[in-house]
């Protein structure tokens, strides 16, 4: 899923990708459900050990998100992780969940088409992860910076204030990273408006807020909605 087809991804009117965080033995249920579906799946893994991002990706996952990713030598070695040679130094597994238990093909040409469909999310969650965020946009294989925003606003200073002039300067370099590079820009957003606001920004590749935060906003709406009507009929 190269950044050309996350791009499309990201304007599809209908969602094609799933992002989720649940333990391994879960994910390696979920991810025959998301392949049932027509759903790639994207795994947000814990750390930048081998041993987490060669197993998810086998399980099948074919989007990896990585935390505080900090400079292109970080990046480098999950690409190592997550890419077959000669991308890569990923140890080979074939005939398994990645490409749906198939036991004949080329070698070669298996693993360059399992290369091919593992992206990888770098999440800019740091000031140094900005600061070097052109040297990882360029790396062949990163396919997106993902502006982990609150992570980011505290390594700048100053938590959660957004409209503050060092958070924006840090979007704007990350920003014309992605744009130089021609990767894909992503990022959570909380509201519809925010949503907009950061498209406009660069960011091609927005998730809506997530099932929790989404319950707690219609219940919440809701109830205010009910109290109001019924406080007007007294």
């Amino acid at each position: 899923m190269p950044t050309s087809t996350l791009k499309a991804l990201s304007r599809s009117k209908k969602p094609k990708f799933g992002t989720f965080i649940v333990g391994f033995e879960t994910a390696k249920q979920a991810v025959r459900y998301f392949e049932a579906a027509g759903v790639a799946m994207i795994a947000r893994v814990p750390s930048k050990d081998y041993d987490q991002i060669a197993r998810i990706a086998d399980m099948g996952a074919e989007g990896i998100m990585l935390p505080m990713v900090n400079n292109a030598t970080e990046a480098r070695h999950i690409l190592d992780c997550l890419k077959y040679g000669p991308e890569g130094k990923r140890g080979v597994a074939l005939g398994v969940a990645h490409d749906n238990y198939a036991r004949t093909g080329v070698v070669a040409d298996r693993l360059k088409a399992a290369n091919k469909r593992t992206t990888l999310f770098c999440q800019i969650e740091t000031a140094e992860g900005v600061e070097n965020a052109d040297a990882m946009a360029a790396l062949d294989g990163v396919d997106c910076l993902w502006v982990g925003h609150f992570d980011l606003s505290s390594s700048l200073g100053i938590p959660g204030d957004f409209g503050h002039k060092k958070f924006k300067s840090a979007i704007d370099k990350v920003a014309q990273a992605t744009r130089k590079h021609g990767k894909a820009l992503g990022r959570l957003v909380p509201n519809v408006e925010t949503g907009i606001e950061y498209n406009k920004w660069g960011f091609d590749f927005i998730c809506y807020s997530g099932d929790v935060w989404l319950l707690q906003s219609a219940l919440s709406s809701g109830i205010d909605q009910l109290r109001k009507a019924c406080v007007a009929r007294k």
